[in-house]
């Protein structure tokens, strides 16, 4: 989340992914954070906008392709998986590892 990514050079498949990797990183955050191991707050911030950032570009081009609403995220929703576009997979095995998946398949 640190580096800066022009969303408009992105495809449709990859600004799909990168939306689905920064909700994901959002729900790592909001867990950190209730759980009192989160230490800097200001990536639960950093994350929202950048879902934001993202949604408003995959809109803009739901738009000019005169797309419905949500239909580019249903078109690639299929192909993304978490580990893709440089995202960590999640160290430990315990009962909350399978959570952040089971969070972004119910969207």
């Amino acid at each position: 989340m640190s580096t800066k990514i022009d969303l408009s050079a992105l495809s449709d498949e990859q600004l799909v992914h990168h939306e689905l990797n920064a909700q994901r990183e959002l729900a790592a955050h909001q867990l950190r954070h209730a759980t009192g191991k989160l230490e800097n707050n200001s990536l639960l911030g950093k994350a929202r906008k950048a879902i934001a950032r993202a949604q408003t570009e995959i809109r803009r081009r739901e738009l000019d392709g005169g797309l419905d609403n949500g239909a580019l995220r249903s078109q690639h929703l299929g192909s993304f998986k978490p580990t893709a576009m440089g995202a960590a997979p999640e160290a430990g095995a315990g009962f909350l590892k399978n959570v952040l998946d089971s969070n972004t398949a119910a969207d």
